[in-house]
């Protein structure tokens, strides 16, 4: 039965870290007061066959104008991520009074580089009011590109960037040689691979190994820098170009002991939170809104424009998964969303 007086209607894709996040909301907030409308897949691997029956599943965007009714009875409208054009399109006919109550959970490639992005999602950019991040960062992008001072509201959004440090008490270091290092997040150009594969050049004969996730973004990319980096680094070199399933994706994470991620903009933060709480070594460009993120905790990052160094200082790193814990935390979360549905 749904609340026709406060309803939250998520308008939504499937990635990776929707299904959770569908059962996080369904476990702390009232079921009636919110219904999820997925509208197509990040990736063709993704599989969701959910239970609960406040969640809709359109196979085709043509199918869309079935949520019109909701559009007009819903407190407010959730759009997780601006990326399909369609959908971009279906809300450009709305009218204002409409786009008054969506608020936009933003994830970086759907406002990133506005020279890439279409007319049509540009102008609705800028009539959105509300945005939901983490990232002070993002929102300073978005007044300065699209010139718009919409409404903040500052939520981790996602389950991916809580860290719950319980999920690793079942995993134990493995005796190994040598060093992990983990590049890049996605086969996505703005990784910068190649910048970082001449930074471990001269690390090629050293005793590490190079985790390289691969499994979705852009597949003529994707083969460029496996090929790259197999004649680089040989057969230190170790492409991810399959999705994995989540335990393995901890073990994966648990078992690295250095994160490069080079990107020209904020992307793969779920990853980081998670390195970081586990007092991984990580560096990042100054450049990004993530870098400024973690100087405004105080976590400790480094500078991958300088030379890096295999070493690691345990102790150094120490403070940050204090901070990543009490900060990234499941509390934090709910309040945050209790805090947008209250509003």
């Amino acid at each position: 039965m749904i609340d026709t007086n406060n309803l939250n209607l998520h308008i939504m894709f499937l990635d990776k870290f929707i299904p959770s996040f569908i059962d996080f909301i369904n476990q702390n907030f009232p079921i009636e007061e919110h219904l999820f409308v997925i509208y197509g897949k990040a990736m063709n691997e993704l599989e969701y066959n959910p239970t609960s029956k406040n969640v809709i599943m359109f196979d085709t965007i043509n199918k869309f104008f079935h949520i019109i009714p909701y559009i007009s009875i819903a407190k407010r409208i959730i759009i997780h991520g601006l990326f399909f054009e369609e959908v971009v399109n279906f809300l450009n006919q709305m009218p204002q009074s409409i786009l008054d109550k969506v608020y936009w959970v933003m994830w970086g490639g759907d406002f990133y580089f506005p020279e890439m992005h279409s007319n049509l999602k540009k102008q609705l950019i800028m009539k959105i009011k509300n945005v939901i991040t983490y990232i002070d960062g993002d929102v300073d992008y978005l007044k300065k590109n699209y010139r718009i001072s919409p409404l903040y509201h500052k939520c981790l959004m996602y389950l991916s960037n809580v860290f719950d440090e319980s999920k690793y008490k079942r995993l134990t270091p493995k005796n190994r040689n040598g060093i992990l290092i983990l590049v890049g997040n996605s086969a996505s150009e703005t990784n910068r691979h190649e910048f970082i594969f001449d930074k471990l050049h001269k690390f090629s004969s050293d005793n590490i190994k190079l985790i390289v996730p691969l499994s979705y973004g852009d597949n003529i990319y994707r083969e460029r820098i496996i090929n790259i980096g197999k004649k680089i680094f040989d057969e230190n070199f170790y492409p991810l170009t399959e999705f994995l399933p989540y335990d393995k994706y901890l073990e994966i994470i648990f078992s690295i002991d250095i994160a490069i991620f080079a990107n020209n903009r904020q992307q793969g933060m779920g990853n980081l939170i998670q390195l970081l709480g586990l007092g991984k070594k990580v560096y990042l460009n100054p450049e990004t809104s993530q870098w400024n993120l973690c100087q405004n905790l105080g976590i400790k990052v480094y500078d991958i424009n300088g030379d890096i160094d295999l070493n690691i200082n345990a102790d150094e790193l120490e403070n940050n998964k204090n901070i990543v814990r009490e900060w990234f935390s499941i509390e934090n979360l709910i309040k945050q969303w209790q805090e947008i549905f209250n509003g």
